[in-house]
């Protein structure tokens, strides 16, 4: 086992806190992929032979560390490869790491259904069931050329690969989190359009102030849009500058919404995505004379200070948006 993969808990809308977590990590390990909004993966090949401990033994001392420093505790999964190590942390819990010891990757995969792999989505999850390969096991044990007839043979020779636990996945250094989501599930599936736009205006809302509390802008704007049988409808837009301004953003996913045109849908969740994200010191801003827009950037900062000041319940995500 060399790879980790960690998922902070952090609390709702402290993102920004992150940065300094994957320093932590970065005193065991150079090799640190970021995954937004609160996980990361962690090679620690080198760190084993430095430190003359096992990723499980350095998994508790960072945990121990997280909970000592930043007050944070974690889940932590333990595997020979990155996608090992991702499925290993779905069965981890806090205090707990879930380990696939090399040797054991195919004990560990037989018995998961083939929807829990990376990578198989939902149609390729359909195909292979209908033929009885509901199980990793009973596709590993499958033909390769099988398994390339009915899936494809790039894709079939992957699905093969990896369900005999064969992870041909790298740790990607990186220090910049390329995206923020925020997913509004409902409680029950909602057919109210209204309902639909509160929780833009709340995503929106809570996105612009996370952009501002790292520092940040984006250039896209995705919205999708899940429903009661399980199928998804996603849209994205480029904005006409990279923004971090919630009401830029609540206007944007509002046109996104419009333009699917839904008739009773039946939604169970939103939820929004910014992308392409840069630093705001580098972006740039189109003046304007309307005092209302200058009026909404004002109180978002003082907004943005209240939530650093007081916590993220200050001041509730999309309540300038309007």
């Amino acid at each position: 086992m060399t790879i980790l993969c960690v998922r902070f808990q952090l609390p709702p809308m402290y993102e920004a806190a992150l940065p300094q977590l994957l320093g932590l990590l970065e005193e065991f390990t150079p090799v640190v992929e970021a995954l937004p909004p609160d996980g990361a993966l962690a090679d620690l090949r080198g760190a084993e032979r430095y430190f003359g401990r096992d990723a499980v033994e350095l998994a508790s001392v960072i945990r121990v560390r997280a909970l000592a420093l930043h007050g944070v505790d974690c889940v932590i999964g333990a595997g020979p490869g990155p996608m090992l190590a991702r499925m290993a942390l779905r069965d981890a819990r806090p205090g707990l790491t879930r380990a696939v010891p090399d040797g054991e990757e195919r004990a560990f995969l037989d018995g998961k259904p083939v929807a829990a792999l990376p990578g198989v989505g939902t149609a390729t999850a359909r195909t292979l069931c209908e033929y009885g390969l509901d199980t990793l096991g009973r596709v590993a044990a499958a033909p390769l050329s099988t398994l390339q007839r009915l899936v494809g043979a790039r894709t079939g020779r992957e699905l093969h690969e990896k369900a005999r636990g064969v992870d041909r996945g790298r740790v990607v250094p990186n220090g910049v989190s390329r995206s923020l989501a925020a997913d509004r599930p409902f409680d029950r599936d909602e057919l109210d359009p209204d309902r639909h736009r509160r929780a833009l205006l709340s995503s929106a809302g809570e996105l612009g102030a996370r952009l501002r509390a790292v520092d940040k802008v984006c250039r896209t704007l995705t919205l999708t849009v899940r429903y009661a049988d399980r199928s998804a409808t996603t849209r994205s837009r480029t904005l006409k500058e990279p923004t971090a301004h919630s009401a830029a953003l609540t206007r944007t996913a509002y046109d996104l919404y419009e333009a699917l045109g839904l008739q009773r849908a039946r939604v169970r969740s939103i939820a929004l995505r910014a992308e392409g994200l840069t630093s705001a010191e580098h972006a740039s801003h189109q003046l304007t004379f309307d005092p209302v827009d200058e009026k909404v950037r004002r109180i978002e900062e003082v907004a943005d200070r209240a939530r650093a000041k007081f916590g993220p319940r200050a001041v509730m995500p999309g309540s300038l948006a309007a």
